[in-house]
């Protein structure tokens, strides 16, 4: 039995064999996530590289690229198949044989079975690129909620490039290394990049929940195999609350205990929030107490610091539990952390899960988190504000204008986490949009007018659009679902895949630790886009019947705690020890030609005289700024 996390490269060239050594070169930069063992493969058109973590029996039969016994099905992926032993004696008993103990293993005879659409079979996380030498063709495929990176690059002669990270993608002579600038209209409308678009010209992403065949007549379409929509349409009948809450809890534990299996130590991510004590409480019920290690990271900022609830948790269920404050130092200290995001990337949150990552790497190789139950469950308080402009639809614009600024002009700017000033003023100036519309607002950096008066004109048409026309066909694939569905739908696609994942797929790798996600189970997920609205968000309850299922593992006073969020105090750093680096990244000449510098000017200067909080936009053009240094 085998089970690995790494990094994937390769190369389909039909006019000439692809160079071994270029591929070799893009493993090489992939190394740090999976220093433990490498391997490339060439056979006609095609090269396949692989490096490897491993979690279990880290024996040489289980190295990729692999094959089947016939030698005619290769396979190299990144991830981990939880159900493969289900999938293992069914092809059993239709006559397979197996040479390993491999999960890769079985999905190549998975594939010769039942074709592409095997995928629909397996609950884990991966990305994966197969050669199929009998029909001459590579299918390539991501899991259903995008825990797996896969970068491609289609090549002129219907072959394709593709890697598990950006920066070993653009190794391959083909890659425009040009900048995008619809990717910096996303970027700047977000902090972060959509899957349609990465930040160079021509480079894109495998959409979560879909597959990709490549053959000599080039690359079809990525094909759907998951529908969440339908879920969140076609709502479930329960018996009662609380039976729903006993099946929510029999989920969570299944997916909490396939998740436990390594032979290399085990831990888990601990907050001060509900959904890491909901996952370590599980993990709890599988094994001693005395046994499961937590770790958490702390920040000198009081209204960002969590460690005493998430030592209180702790002790609570009686874990092995440490805890570490995060140091930055400048510059030099950011930008080692968003190197490894491979694009421009400014969730603040990076920073403590980098920390974190590194500290929990110190002891334990794979670590549990509770990513992914904020927008299952509905936990964040965007969620609150579409439920509060609803019930206040009735109010004029111009009241809600004024009100607008009012608190502009009298509410004290403060940089504290998710203050109340900062979520008024969000509120008050999405209130007057229709509901999907506002709650893309909530999430918005730089507006469509305000990213105009930034860029210089060149750019103002592409980058300056509106990034809400990416989010629009989400919401349209659950219309007529209430709306709060349609913004946990929409956040799913895009806020989760592109943001929180990216972020723990990157801050983990870097120090080559394994991070799963039990919330993200596609069982899990669907149950709760399943549930009636009301027993997600409840009146203004966040998560009511996942607080609901844990009543007797967990006290009231951990299940009752506000959501504090996982952020890193960024508006004061930017007016203290990040202040001056920031400013001069923002200042550099290679800013110059994409923003007017006297517009980020007017965003520091309100930024240190407290007239604005531009934090999150001046983190995000340091960033920015940074990614643009490093090319």
């Amino acid at each position: 039995m085998l089970r690995i996390v790494c990094g994937i490269a390769g190369v389909l060239d039909w006019e000439r064999p692809p160079e071994t050594a270029i591929v070799q070169r893009m493993i090489d930069t992939l190394r740090h996530r999976g220093p433990d063992a490498e391997g490339v493969w060439a056979r006609g058109p095609v090269v396949l590289g692989h490096c490897r973590l491993s979690i279990i029996d880290p024996r040489p039969e289980g190295n990729q690229p692999i094959s089947d016994t016939s030698g005619r099905f290769w396979l190299t992926y990144n991830g981990e198949i939880y159900n493969f032993q289900e999938i293992r004696a069914e092809l059993e008993s239709a006559g397979a044989r197996f040479r390993t103990r491999t999960d890769s293993e079985v999905m190549l005879e998975a594939y010769k079975k039942w074709g592409v659409e095997f995928v629909r079979r397996l609950n884990g996380m991966f990305a994966f690129a197969l050669w199929d030498e009998d029909r001459s063709r590579l299918v390539l495929a991501r899991d259903r909620l995008g825990k797996k990176p896969l970068y491609l690059r289609r090549l002129p002669n219907n072959g394709l490039v593709f890697a598990s990270e950006l920066h070993a993608l653009r190794l391959h002579p083909a890659v425009d290394q040009r900048v995008s600038a619809k990717a910096v209209g996303h970027y700047l409308s977000l902090n972060y990049t959509l899957t349609q678009e990465a930040i160079l010209e021509g480079v894109s992403k495998l959409p979560a929940a879909t597959y990709m065949v490549v053959d000599r007549d080039g690359a079809g379409p990525p094909q759907s195999y998951w529908d969440l929509a339908r879920s969140f349409r076609e709502k479930r009948t329960f018996r009662s609350e609380a039976a729903a809450a006993e099946e929510l809890v029999a989920l969570l534990d299944d997916a909490v205990r396939l998740r436990l299996i390594s032979d290399v130590p085990l831990g888990a991510f601990l907050s001060g929030g509900v959904d890491s004590a909901v996952v370590v409480a599980s993990m709890v019920t599988h094994a001693r107490a005395s046994q499961t290690h937590t770790f958490s990271i702390d920040f000198e900022e009081k209204s960002y610091s969590e460690v005493d609830a998430a030592r209180e948790t702790a002790k609570v269920l009686g874990v092995d539990h440490r805890d570490r404050r995060a140091e930055i130092d400048g510059r030099a200290s950011l930008e080692a952390i968003l190197k490894t995001a491979d694009e421009p990337f400014a969730d603040s949150s990076m920073i403590p899960t980098y920390f974190l990552a590194r500290f929990a790497r110190e002891s334990v190789t794979v670590s549990l988190s509770g990513d992914g139950g904020d927008e299952v469950f509905a936990g964040y308080d965007t969620y609150a504000a579409d439920r509060l402009r609803h019930a206040t639809r009735w109010v004029p614009s111009w009241a809600t204008g004024g009100a607008e600024r009012a608190v502009s002009a009298l509410w004290p700017v403060s940089y504290d986490k998710v203050s109340t000033d900062y979520k008024l003023r969000h509120f008050l100036a999405g209130h007057r949009l229709g509901a999907d519309r506002a709650h893309y607002s909530w999430r918005e950096i730089f507006t469509a007018e305000e990213k105009k008066r930034l860029l210089r004109p060149e750019w103002r048409t592409i980058a300056g659009a509106d990034t809400f026309s990416e989010f629009a066909p989400h919401f349209e694939a659950v219309r007529g679902c209430h709306y709060l569905d349609r913004a946990m739908y929409a956040d799913i696609k895009t806020w989760l895949v592109d943001d929180i994942l990216v972020k723990v797929d990157r801050a983990t790798m870097a120090h080559a630790l394994e991070a799963r996600a039990p919330m993200l189970d596609y069982r899990v997920v669907e149950f709760a886009a399943s549930l009636p609205v009301d027993w997600k968000l409840h009146r203004l309850t966040k998560k009511f019947l996942l607080r609901r299922s844990q009543r007797g593992r967990l006290p009231a006073a951990i299940l009752d705690r506000p959501k504090r969020g996982f952020g890193a105090p960024i508006s004061y750093w930017l007016d203290g020890v990040l202040g001056d680096a920031a400013r001069e990244i923002t200042q550099d000449p290679s800013m110059a030609q994409w923003f007017e510098p006297t517009e980020v000017d007017l965003l520091w200067r309100e930024h240190r005289a407290r007239r604005a909080d531009n934090g999150l936009k001046l983190f995000g053009l340091t960033c920015f700024g940074l990614w643009l240094s490093n090319q």
